[in-house]
């Protein structure tokens, strides 16, 4: 699969949206007459939006080459979607053009970002790029959520370890939401970067291999990284909740902080401390010596997958 198909891609979203709606949810009256498809019809929706069927039928079919703005906002208005959702509706109806060659270099950390990791000695913190890469991360953060020097840079993706990955599906106590959180994420960016052939790739591999990953990303569900509490079951220490923040890089939006913090005087801030104290060079859990203890890298030195 070299591309997402940007125009099957918009009428899915549309078809899902207008799916999740009833008559009684719009205003509109419901005869009681069976449907023979979930949610609202097309001349339904085309009604509330003030727009000819046959128009509504042609975006729905991925034919939305120069539609206006003022007709994409009635449909997101009828449609009923959130401001996330209608951003994404903008980017599938307008897509940016495609660059005559695809960049596959690497992405760059800058110095000052690994130094800033490397100096947030009791915060778990990684660096998320593209298509959900982890390309940057600290100690605490390895010592939390495994060992991404461990692997290979092409594996270090939150998608495929969440679907993929048994270690860490199980350390998420509800794994179910992180799991639609990531699609969710990863849905986002393939409206605005529908020519990433590596998207495509990554989406083909998860959509063979996990029967789950297939039917949330037909769901067409889409979220930015934002902020929220991960619950999750260490196999060292035991229950841990920390509270998460996504920072954007003013610099390179395609890059994300996320740091994690347990509440000031809870116990997930004893057990992490403890970890942390476990997660150092010199140290090591009860039962092993400092030198047997799982390697845990600061801020990689090789470079992340493009």
């Amino acid at each position: 699969m070299d591309q997402l198909d940007h125009g099957a891609c918009l009428g899915e979203f549309l078809r899902s949206r207008r799916a999740r709606l009833r008559p009684e949810d719009v205003g509109l009256p419901d005869y009681g007459r069976r449907r023979r498809v979930p949610g609202l019809r097309r001349e339904e929706l085309a009604q509330l939006a003030g727009v000819s069927v046959a128009y509504y039928t042609r975006l729905e079919q991925g034919a939305g080459h120069n539609v206006s703005t003022e007709v994409l906002e009635a449909i997101a208005r009828a449609l009923r979607l959130t401001a996330t959702e209608q951003s994404h509706l903008m980017h599938l109806a307008r897509p940016t053009p495609r660059r005559r060659r695809q960049s596959h270099r690497p992405q760059q950390v800058r110095p000052e970002l690994r130094a800033l990791l490397d100096a947030m000695d009791g915060v778990p913190a990684y660096l998320v790029g593209r298509r959900q890469d982890v390309i940057g991360w600290n100690r605490l953060a390895a010592a939390v959520f495994g060992d991404f020097g461990a692997l290979p840079p092409q594996e270090r993706n939150l998608v495929r370890l969440v679907f993929l990955d048994p270690a860490t599906a199980e350390l998420y106590a509800e794994w179910e939401c992180r799991a639609c959180e990531v699609v969710s994420n990863l849905r986002m960016y393939a409206g605005r970067h529908p020519d990433d052939e590596r998207l495509s790739a990554l989406v083909g591999e998860l959509s063979v291999k996990n029967e789950e990953f297939r039917r949330l990303w037909a769901a067409h569900t889409v979220a930015d990284k934002t902020h929220g509490l991960k619950k999750l079951r260490h196999p060292l220490v035991g229950a841990l909740d920390l509270h998460f923040e996504t920072l954007t890089l003013p610099g390179d939006p395609e890059q994300c902080l996320v740091t994690f913090h347990p509440a000031p005087g809870s116990p997930s801030e004893d057990a992490l401390r403890l970890l942390a104290s476990w997660s150092s060079p010199s140290a090591a859990p009860p039962g092993q010596t400092a030198t047997a203890a799982p390697a845990v890298p600061a801020v990689p030195v090789a470079p992340a997958a493009s």
